[in-house]
């Protein structure tokens, strides 16, 4: 039987996350950074900058596979009704439905925060989780044409959107 759990993020997991990211940055087109993150930048990326927003561990049957965050949308106050949502996991944990449910679990974190919006940001390229986000009732309201260069080509990076009502 699968068990899927979230805790909050603490220190403990600062490697695993570190090096979840790292693998992304380093062979994927997912993060659009170019470099692998240091602990300390990534205990910046990961830590909630205030109370709003939220970083969680995904585990599957008590092990490690990843993490989801709410994080801030824009800096300015009036933006702070909308969160970004960006879930990451070890590629050996993804294609069983764990982004899915980690999905359903942020959404929910969401609405008790009283959010209103949701934004993720996704790389063309990453097709799977443009899918998931679709299945999920995510809109697309922008895509940004070459908006980036990494592994020698250009590219394209969609905008989704959903409402919590």
């Amino acid at each position: 039987m699968r068990e899927l759990a979230f805790e909050n993020y603490t220190d403990q997991y600062l490697e695993q996350v570190r090096r979840t990211y790292n693998y992304f940055v380093e062979n994927t087109t997912v993060s659009f950074d170019m470099y692998p993150y240091s602990s300390e930048q990534m205990k910046q990326l990961i830590e909630p900058t205030a109370d709003i927003y939220r970083s969680y561990i995904v585990k599957l049957n008590g092990q490690y596979a990843g993490y989801a965050l709410l994080t801030q949308h824009k800096k300015r106050p009036a933006f702070n009704v909308t969160a970004d949502v960006t879930i990451y996991l070890n590629p050996e944990f993804t294609g069983k439905g764990i982004g899915r449910e980690a999905m359903v679990f942020i959404e929910g974190v969401a609405r008790e925060l009283k959010f209103h919006s949701l934004v993720a940001l996704i790389c063309t390229e990453n097709e799977s989780s443009m899918a998931l986000f679709k299945k999920l009732g995510y809109e697309q309201v922008a895509c940004y044409k070459e908006i980036a260069y990494k592994f020698d080509r250009w590219l394209d990076l969609a905008s989704f959107q959903k409402l919590l009502r």
